[in-house]
Order: structure tokens, then sequence, then C-alpha cells
């Protein structure tokens, strides 16, 4: 991930949470993302998050799969646990690890290319159970890692970096999430902080999946013309950096200042980019029911056929139950149970086996 540790130097007059800790203390290692890019914005309101909320770094558990957006656990919260698991394998590996221990605040970290292709089944058996998960999807349209092919959610027409349209419909997760019984469903945009720091305090909170996509776009491979997950970075002052030596020019990014958009609640915002384009978002009505999952999820797809991303919390069942009430399971975390009691012997096997027969 990265081995550059950031310098413990803090100033004594950092604000504190109630644990006594300041933002620093919820950071990781430095990011080895490209300068700019919208994943180290969600990285930024996660610690944002996690430290209002005052969680315990150690209480913590932090898991992901493979891609950039997989990168983003080593950049937060250091003295956390954490699982870094193969493609498409995060959601199994996060069951095992609640199952075992319900006493740990989980946050998974997936990606488009991560969740929606050779991890879509994996992600909709853990919406399904309703794992206590905060289980977020940062989408940017490509497979960043493997030189900026198309992913799942790449938008009919959109265009590549060598200028290939694509043609295959994409596969949404906010209404796959809603048309399979998520019980927690939210859309944001890397560059709004203060719209996505809320959602991601109340999807900690929430009892169960709380499934979050967040549209942040690729510096790299998605900045271009006729990208619909894009923008593109320029800056008046920009220097290039020494290690541009050792990468290609196409592999160059430089330094850059991150886009951000505030949004009113019922209006429509247009973002301009850079380079001209523009993403037209839409924040949720003051007056909209979350509750509702049809019209939710007709919600979004009225405005998406409009061709505006709907963001904000789009619908959460406030009698959800999570796996283990569902399960019954005890509410002593496994690890701490002694052992002749989750092993109770052969003589007690057979018994049950005998029920069986």
């Amino acid at each position: 991930m990265s081995h550059i540790a950031k310098p413990r130097v803090m100033h004594p007059g950092l604000v504190r949470n109630e644990l006594g800790l300041t933002r620093r203390d919820y950071e990781g290692a430095m990011s080895t993302l490209c300068a700019g890019c919208g994943h180290d914005s969600v990285t930024a309101s996660l610690i944002e998050a996690v430290w209002q909320l005052a969680i315990p770094p150690h209480r913590a558990g932090k898991m992901s799969g493979i891609g950039c957006s997989s990168k983003t656990p080593a950049y937060f919260m250091s003295q956390s646990h954490g699982f870094n698991s193969v493609h498409g394998r995060m959601p199994s590996v996060a069951t095992g690890a609640n199952a075992a221990n319900r006493g740990l605040t989980y946050l998974g970290v997936s990606g488009d290319g991560d969740s929606l292709s050779i991890g879509l089944g994996q992600m909709c058996h853990a919406i399904r159970r309703n794992l206590n998960l905060l289980y977020l999807i940062e989408n940017n349209g490509v497979y960043g890692l493997t030189k900026g092919q198309f992913s799942a959610s790449a938008d009919v027409g959109s265009k590549s970096k060598r200028g290939v349209p694509n043609v295959q419909p994409p596969i949404d997760p906010v209404l796959l999430g809603l048309s399979i019984g998520a019980s927690f469903v939210a859309r944001s945009f890397s560059g709004d902080r203060d719209q996505l720091v809320p959602i991601l305090k109340a999807g900690i909170r929430h009892p169960g999946l709380a499934l979050v996509d967040i549209i942040s776009p690729c510096v790299t491979f998605n900045d271009h013309v006729g990208s619909t997950k894009s923008y593109a970075y320029t800056r008046e002052h920009f220097r290039e950096a020494a290690e541009a030596a050792f990468v290609t020019p196409k592999d160059f990014v430089p330094a850059a200042d991150p886009i951000t958009a505030e949004i009113e609640p019922g209006k429509t915002r247009d973002v301009k980019m850079h380079d001209g384009n523009v993403i037209r978002f839409r924040q949720i009505a003051e007056d909209y029911d979350p509750t509702d999952r049809d019209r939710a999820y007709a919600y979004v797809r009225e405005h998406q056929l409009a061709g505006e991303v709907v963001t904000g919390l789009l619908f959460v069942d406030p009698d959800t139950q999570d796996h283990h009430e569902v399960l019954g399971t005890v509410d002593q975390p496994l690890w701490e149970i002694p052992f002749e009691d989750l092993c109770p012997g052969s003589e007690k096997l057979a018994e049950v086996l005998q029920n069986y027969r």
C-alpha cells in the first residue's frame, strides 16, 4: 500500500474529540494514489466521520478487496484492524470477521470494478444478509490499476481515454441495492465533503449494511472530454515531481487541487470541470421520504434518464435487523467465549447428529 509514514509531530492546539484524540490520530500512511484523486477526498471524509463519532481506532475493522479504492484503508485509522482481501472478496471476509467479533465497527471499502464485476455476487449476499457494515463503493467507471478499461458502472456512450465509446449498459449500485432489499442506500460525490461526512456517520451508525456509492473520478484515465465520471485537473502554479522521471508521460499526473461542490436541498447543481465538461448533481428535497423504497427507486431512475446523478440519503429502513438479530447469535463476540463452550466435544456432537438420523 504505502511505506511512507507520516510525521507524528502535532500542534498542541489541535481539537480533540471526547476520547481525547485529534484528527491526526485517525490518519494512516501517506497516500500513493495519483495527486488529486477523488479517493483521497473520500479518505479525508472518512477520517472526519470517525473522529466526530469518537470511534476508538482499535475497535474498528477495515476491509477491502483489490483496486485503487481498496488502498484507502491504508490511509486512515492506522491503529485499527484491517484485511486487504483478493479481488471482489471483501464482503465474505467482512462477514467472517463480523460473525466472530460483532464488537467492532466494520468499514468496507471497495470500487466499481471490485464490487460490480467479480465481486457482484458477494456484494448481493452481504446486502441480503444485512451485514452490519459500512459498504463504500468508490465509483470512477474504470479499472485504474490496469490502465483504465471500462468497469461495469461506465455509462453507454462514455468514452475511454483513447476515445472509444462504451457500448455496454451499466450496473447502477444504488438501483441494484434498492431492488434487492438494502436497508440503507446513499450516493454522494467525493468533492462534496459537507454532504459526504454526515452520510458516512449515518451509515456507520446504521444497524445493518449501509451501501454508499461515491462518485470519485479517476484523474489519470477518466478526466477527459467524453467521460461521464470525470473531472480534469489543472493548476496555475504546478511543479513537476522529481519522480516524474521514473514514469511514462501518460502515467504522470501533476499535483492539483480537488474540485468541490456544495448542493442545496431540492436544487440541481452543474459542476463545471476545468476541461469544460459538466457533471450535474441533484440533492434530494427536504420533504423527500427516504423510507419509501419504491419511490426512491423511481426517483433515482427518473433523474438518471434526465442525465442527473441523485445524491444524498436515498433510502433507509428504520425497522431493520442486522444479521446477528436475524440469526439469533449470542451477544458475546465468539473470540471471548471459552473454547470448551465453542467446542463441547465429540459426545455432544454425536448427540446433535442423532437428531438428523
